[in-house]
This record gives structure tokens, C-alpha cells and sequence, in this order.
């Protein structure tokens, strides 16, 4: 009789080895979806990227997407041209002043109601795409022109060109 009491405190010994194994499993399992999962949020496509972008202009009462912080600024726009933003921001912020990019830049107007909205990307190069956005605001069509980089933390924006200049030649990047 003592043996099958040894037996059976040794399978519930092994059965607890079993579950904290199995446990274990799953918390690598769990842990390794989560990593997956963030590493795709910035390896997503760069049409999901501009497409994130412009749902937030649909609307009547669309807000557009804030630029209020260096890491809002950071989170859309690549180096030199995200530096020379947030460069702009501080400076005028500081001086009580309009900054240079006064007005939406996804949009180029300081107002608006959107419809008609496409969007359309073409890549054109190993971590390049150029993506092109048709809209209508308030009766007259528009069309702007985003050239996208991905960086390691996702795709950003080099460039936006509007019909009547564009973000680089606001700041006076090359």
C-alpha cells in the first residue's frame, strides 16, 4: 500500500511539472504572437499606412489627424523632414508665432469637408512608394502626392507635393 501511495503522489508530482510546462508554453506562445503582432503594425503595407492616414478626414465632422508633439510628427513624417517640423513647431511655439506649416498638411487647406476620397499606392523601389490621394473639398477636386520611405519603425513621409508647392520646399529641404 505504500508504494501505490508513492506512485500516486509521484503522478500528481509529474502531472503539477506537466501543467507548469504547459503553462509555460503558452505564456511563450502569448508572448511570441504579441511581438508578431507589433512587428506587423509596423511592417503593414504602405497603403494601410496612408489609408490610417485619410479615414480621419471622412466626415462631416472629420478632426483630421493632430500634429500636436514631436512623437505625433515622428509617428507620419521620416528624417531630415520629421526633424525640421518639429524644429519649426518648437521655434514659433516658443516665440508665440504661426509656424511655417500653417494648415493641414495631408490636405493642404486649414479647413474642409471631404468626399469623393481615393487613395492609390505604387511602390517604386526596395522601402519606396509614391501614393497619390483624390479628393473633393467643397465642390473642387484635388489630388496630392505623398512619397513614402519605410524606416525600421514603419512608413513614413519624405514628401507631400500639393498642386501649388510642397512640404520640402516649405521647410527649404532638397
Amino acid at each position: 500500500m505504500g508504494k501505490a501511495m508513492d506512485r500516486g503522489a509521484m503522478s500528481g508530482l509529474m502531472d503539477r511539472r506537466f501543467m507548469n510546462r504547459a503553462l509555460a508554453m503558452q505564456a511563450v506562445l502569448v508572448a511570441a504572437a504579441a511581438l508578431a503582432f507589433a512587428a506587423s503594425a509596423e511592417t503593414a503595407p504602405p497603403q494601410a499606412f496612408i489609408d490610417g492616414i485619410y479615414k480621419h478626414y471622412l466626415g462631416k465632422d472629420s478632426k483630421g489627424l493632430a500634429l500636436s508633439s514631436a512623437a505625433a510628427i515622428r509617428r507620419y513624417f521620416a528624417p531630415p523632414l520629421s526633424d525640421a517640423i518639429v524644429k519649426d513647431f518648437a521655434a514659433a511655439h516658443k516665440a508665440g508665432e504661426v509656424p511655417l506649416l500653417n494648415g493641414d498638411p495631408f490636405i493642404d487647406a486649414q479647413d474642409w469637408e471631404i468626399s469623393n476620397l481615393k487613395t492609390a499606392v505604387k511602390s517604386t523601389g526596395a522601402g519606396t512608394a509614391v501614393a497619390t490621394v483624390t479628393f473633393v473639398m467643397f465642390m473642387e477636386p484635388r489630388t496630392i502626392t505623398l512619397d513614402l520611405v519605410n524606416t525600421p519603425a514603419g512608413w513614413r513621409i519624405s514628401e507631400i507635393r500639393w498642386p501649388k508647392g510642397s512640404l520640402r520646399a516649405v521647410y527649404k529641404l532638397k
